[in-house]
């Protein structure tokens, strides 16, 4: 019999307080198998084999004493996997028969009004395992199924369709329960009611194993991109602290111009941290050892480099070892055209001459046509150039890197270059570098028409020199008022005929954009640290001239 109707034959009695019909035995069955988690899949039910079915006693009350239990009957052979997936066929109807129950919808007979009856067995050609009788109640407890109405099988095929084998028939010995004299009911022991404690108690179904497995393969792909992000940035973070970035090299040639100064008794070590500190190289240890290979001593003296050299490059300057490749040429700021082109001569072995004829052009090289030569535009630095190089070419170089740096400045207009020039020369005679803006700036307010304290007087002790064609710190009252001196600006008002000497970047960038005061006098007080003392008014600057004498006094021989 069916594990729903293996309790007590008291019956199930539905909502209304009435034993289940077979239609409801029926729905509660399909409902278990579709409700219940497929405790009982529908294909594990099948019929007996098909006939006729032998026609059911007619219903017959029981006595009082139950019958003695029917004998077991034999087990049949399992039955083949295809057939057992098929539902079983309804009995064709024999003519004038007619079965119990044909009347579908009609409520069984309350058991509380009317005697128990003895359940109807039908006997098919295979036993099955589980038989029931399609007027037997189903089990009181059946776990939280509810009553069906509508499915229910009615006519002929009823008590047919009531019958079912269970897939497992084989594996459960049947046994025979007679509840309540009920006679011929075949039960399968503890093993249904374990089933149907299984079903009852079986857990909520969890995700599948698909999505289980898109889960890990998620999470772990989530893992693998953090620890990529943060590997990625921990290095990053890294790299500076462990010099995992920095360049041993650079590769050159460089750019630009920087002056490196080896003091006498210097060692390789202090010089390669100041060609580091000035980006002359890219690893002070990288060019320390490619110093030490090349097995050179070094020379105390300046050195004319480049941002960004390669290591060989920068060796090969402090060694000297490219003299005897190129000419190499080093022109100090304040140098006059003559003391320039002298220096030019020895270093290209150019003569002098030449040199000479060359500035007295210098049309030919782009300067202002104010100029009379090329004083004020040979650029000072230390130059190198191929051997063969031409005495026009590197004439040219030095005018050039003057004027680019005039129009780095905003300078463009020829008239306006050929001035700035001019004060940045005088700039460069008088101040002390750190005082190049604020000498640049007295001299403006000087050349201003509203000068009154100076009305247009210059009065530079360089100038005066320059046009004298000597270099010294003295002048005389004499030499100061003569006004034959083109150059004199103690006796002419203005600028002076033109530059005095070569103005280095500095002087240059002062002249270009001054310091802007109201001082009118500047005097260098002492001339080993180039201090210098600006005033507004003559009886100031002469106290600060009184300093300067003073110090004259304590140096002999240095104010001449």
């Amino acid at each position: 019999m069916s594990p729903v109707n293996s309790d007590d034959s008291a019956g199930e009695v539905s909502g209304g307080g009435r034993p289940l019909t077979r239609k409801e035995i029926r729905a509660r069955e399909k409902l278990q198998t579709t409700q219940g988690q497929s405790i009982i899949p529908p294909q594990a039910f099948e019929t007996g084999p098909a006939g006729d079915p032998t026609p059911p006693e007619p219903a017959q009350q029981m006595p009082s004493k139950p019958e003695p239990a029917r004998p077991e009957p034999s087990l049949p052979q399992p039955a083949d996997p295809q057939t057992m997936m098929q539902p079983a066929q309804p009995p064709a109807d024999a003519p004038g028969e007619s079965y119990p129950g044909d009347a579908g919808d009609e409520p069984a007979i309350d058991s509380r009004d009317h005697p128990q009856a003895a359940p109807t067995v039908h006997e098919p050609e295979t036993t099955a395992l589980y038989t029931v009788a399609a007027d037997n109640p189903a089990p009181a407890a059946d776990n939280g199924y509810y009553d069906h109405h509508e499915d229910a099988p009615t006519g002929p095929y009823a008590e047919t369709e009531a019958h079912y084998v269970y897939q497992d028939a084989g594996l459960h010995p049947a046994g025979t329960y007679s509840p309540d004299g009920q006679a011929g009911v075949e039960y399968h022991g503890d093993d249904g009611e374990d089933l149907m404690a299984r079903a009852a108690s079986r857990a909520p179904k969890g995700p599948s194993k698909k999505i289980r497995r898109r889960r890990r393969f998620l999470a772990l792909v989530l893992t693998l991109t953090l620890f990529v992000v943060a590997f990625s940035v921990g290095s990053q973070l890294l790299k500076p602290l462990l010099g995992a970035d920095a360049v041993a090299d650079y590769p050159g040639p460089g750019t630009g111009e920087v002056t490196i100064t080896v003091p006498p008794g210097s060692g390789a070590k202090a010089v390669a941290d100041e060609l580091r500190a000035k980006n002359v190289v890219a690893s002070a240890d990288a060019f320390l050892k490619d110093f030490m290979a090349a097995g050179g001593a070094l020379s105390p003296g300046d050195f004319s480099m480049r941002e960004e050299m390669k290591n060989s490059d920068a060796v090969a300057v402090l060694l000297d070892r490219e003299q005897g490749k190129v000419m190499y040429i080093a022109l100090s700021a304040g140098l006059r055209v003559n003391e320039s082109l002298q220096a030019i001569s020895e270093g290209t072995g150019v003569s002098v001459p030449e040199l000479t004829a060359l500035s007295n052009d210098p049309g030919q090289f782009g300067v202002p046509s104010r100029a009379k030569n090329l004083e004020g535009f040979l650029a000072p630095g230390e130059y190198r150039f191929p051997l063969g190089t031409s005495a026009t070419d590197i004439l040219q170089k030095l005018v050039t890197t003057t004027l680019d740096e005039l129009k780095a400045q905003g300078i463009t207009d020829p008239a306006k270059q050929y001035d700035v020039v001019t004060v940045a020369s005088i700039v460069q005679a008088e101040g002390g570098q750190a005082e190049y803006g604020d000498v640049a700036g007295a001299i403006y307010n000087r050349l201003k028409p509203t000068n009154t304290e100076t009305n247009g007087l210059i009065q530079s002790d360089a100038t005066v020199t320059y046009g004298l064609g000597i270099r010294s710190f003295y002048i005389d009252e004499d030499q100061k008022a003569d006004k034959t001196n083109p150059y004199n600006t103690y006796a002419n008002t203005g600028l002076p005929a033109g530059p005095i000497g070569s103005p280095g970047k500095t002087a240059i960038d002062a002249a270009a954009k001054p310091t802007s005061n109201d001082y009118m006098y500047w005097v260098t007080i002492n001339l080993d640290t180039k201090e210098t003392k600006f005033s507004r008014t003559l009886a100031q600057h002469n106290v600060y001239v009184a300093q300067y004498n003073a110090w004259c006094n304590d140096n002999p021989g240095r104010c001449v």
